[in-house]
């Protein structure tokens, strides 16, 4: 074909339908010089041989242009370039400090940040390293000779040679290795390049001094500068010093994998917009004294509408908690609650609406609108009055947890006294009445005789919002092996929670202690039975699950574990909201 007949050219991408293949979208971050938009051939080769679909990112801080950006990509390249302004450090400049780019620093501090905050892949190269370091909570050296040599691989416990030290700014070509770097056990590096140590180049003056809390080291020079960090959080987030991009053959193991991430997070979007994804418990009322803004993105909580949009999550079921020990009107205290979500709804209601029921939900998701649905943790919320029942079915009540840590007048608690041996009279009625009226029996807290008379007396399934596997994790909020399968032959569900007790005896839990929980529950219920119900805002949130903008994950780590979209489905509330259809339509 002649190499100017551009028509024949198209002709032939015409020639079959789609056009196409849809491939990963990654997003490289543009230098600037001269008035111009830069972005080395390396950068952009290197994504295309490695099957992604190059876009430059022009240094723009304005928030729509970010924003925007972030909506059409599948993972962000964070390019090389000039020095940080170290006043973004609160650090005055020293007299060894490069030339800075003022176009460059703020609009990359701000993607990095809002792609960290929406689970997309990022790979920071050179100067991209810093960014990480820089947006992410670790520290930068504006000269690197001022870092102690001591290789953060050595836990403390060795001091590098201090004669030994590495030339990191080569004349040579960047096509030439000029050192190696030990890649450390255990990390993404060693994964992708199947050896521990290479040879790279590098070309700078600045270096991290401290990856911050977010990353752990995973490459190192011999006189222990940092080459590489990635995240501790489960995320695909990995940043090297030098540039594999100058590399040919020897640098695309790299650009690989940020390709297959990108494939695995848009995957996971694209069944985010498919399905539902409730979360079946949150504690997020327990902070609405402190003044939270469920409009911003509000430190203080684990849940909001920037959360909920940055993990793709659609709604979750805000609960009323009562004390164990609250002596006032716990009734009245429950729908001050309820009166506030009713507020926020009101005041974001473009984005945000209340959901009674299933088809609810749906109706929002169709409008692109999160959900709240209501829930009530303790039945001493009814105050010992029958009648109280049929008040919060009204008010749009899902479920009500019937006791929490200690007895009440309805029922023994898994950290109760024995009060009752199980369900009171009084909580028999109660029973009876939720039944009745359409509001779900919530288990989780119930001691085991209680869990067995509820179950026995239900006329409908009933939930554990939030509880997780005993097998796994010797606790008595959690259900045993023989629980699980009543509940799963009532045609009831357990929703795995993300509290670290009830996960792990020892140390902080994780995603994969989750993920554990729910494979297990999974192979004694069966996967019509099971779900997630965090406890966000009530101490639950794990790494790598931490709050609702990470939610994302939990599907990225399904799809890993070759659950179909169905599953998925399932998992994400549809075992739970198959429950809530058959619960209300009994009233």
């Amino acid at each position: 074909m002649n190499k100017f007949d551009w028509k024949s050219q198209l002709d032939e991408i015409y020639a079959r339908f789609p056009e196409g293949t849809r491939k990963p979208i990654v997003g490289i971050t543009g230098n600037y010089g001269d008035a111009t938009c830069k972005i080395g051939e390396g950068y952009y080769e290197s994504i295309v041989s490695a099957g992604g679909v190059p876009v430059v990112i022009p240094p723009v801080a304005d928030k729509d242009v970010l924003v925007n950006t972030l909506e059409h990509i599948d993972a962000l390249l964070l390019s090389g370039g000039g020095d940080y302004n170290p006043l973004y450090a609160d650090e005055e400049p020293i007299p060894a400090l490069g030339g800075i780019n003022s176009r460059r620093d703020l609009p990359e501090l701000l993607i990095t940040r809002l792609a960290y905050n929406r689970q997309i892949p990022m790979l920071g190269i050179c100067r991209g390293i810093q960014t990480l370091a820089m947006a992410l909570d670790g520290r930068v050296a504006q000269e690197l000779r001022d870092i102690l040599r001591a290789s953060p691989m050595d836990n403390g416990e060795g001091i590098k040679d201090k004669s030994v030290e590495v030339k990191h700014s080569q004349d040579a070509d960047r096509s030439e290795p000029t050192h190696s770097v030990v890649l450390a056990a255990d990390s993404i590096l060693r994964d992708i390049y199947g050896t521990d140590k290479i040879y790279v180049n590098s070309f700078h003056h600045q270096a991290l001094s401290d990856s911050g809390r977010r990353f752990k080291v995973t490459a190192c020079a011999s006189d222990g500068i940092i080459e590489a960090i990635e995240s501790k959080e489960f995320k695909s987030v990995l940043g090297v010093q030098w540039h594999p991009e100058c590399l040919g053959d020897d640098g695309q193991p790299i650009f690989r994998w940020l390709v297959r991430e990108a494939a695995a997070y848009r995957k996971a979007h694209d069944v985010h917009d498919r399905i539902l994804t409730l979360d079946t418990h949150c504690d997020t009322p327990m902070f609405f004294p402190q003044g939270i803004d469920f409009g911003m993105r509000d430190p203080r909580i684990l849940v909001d509408l920037h959360k909920m949009t940055e993990g793709h999550q659609d709604a979750t079921i805000m609960v009323s908690y009562i004390p164990q020990d609250m002596t006032g009107n716990a009734f009245d205290y429950a729908n001050s609650v309820f009166d506030k979500i009713e507020i926020i709804a009101a005041e974001h209601s473009d984005y945000l609406g209340i959901a009674r029921t299933p088809a609810d939900l749906y109706a929002n998701k169709r409008m692109g609108r999160k959900s709240i649905m209501l829930g009530i943790e303790n039945g001493k919320a009814l105050m010992g009055d029958i009648n109280n029942v049929e008040f919060f079915a009204r008010r749009g009540v899902v479920y009500i947890t019937l006791c929490h840590n200690g007895d009440n007048d309805i029922c023994d608690s898994a950290r109760g006294e024995n009060t009752f041996g199980g369900l009171s009279p009084f909580g028999e009625q109660v029973v009876r009445e939720m039944n009745r009226l359409g509001i779900m029996v919530d288990l989780s807290h119930a001691a085991e005789k209680s869990f067995y008379d509820a179950l026995e007396l239900s006329s409908t399934p009933i939930v554990c919002s939030h509880s997780s596997a005993r097998a796994l994790c010797d606790h008595p909020r959690n259900l045993d092996d023989d629980q699980m399968r009543a509940l799963a032959a009532k045609g009831g569900v357990c929703q795995i929670t993300l509290y670290h007790g009830f996960l792990r005896k020892d140390g902080e839990a994780d995603i994969n202690d989750a993920l554990a929980h729910l494979d297990h529950a999974v192979s004694i219920m069966g996967i019509d039975h099971v779900g997630l119900g965090t406890d966000f805002d009530g101490d639950g949130g794990v790494l790598g699950l931490a709050d609702s903008s990470e939610l994302l994950n939990f599907t990225r780590q399904l799809l890993a574990r070759r659950y179909s979209e169905a599953d998925i489905q399932k998992i994400w509330g549809g075992n739970f909201l198959r429950v809530m259809e058959q619960v209300q339509t009994k009233r």
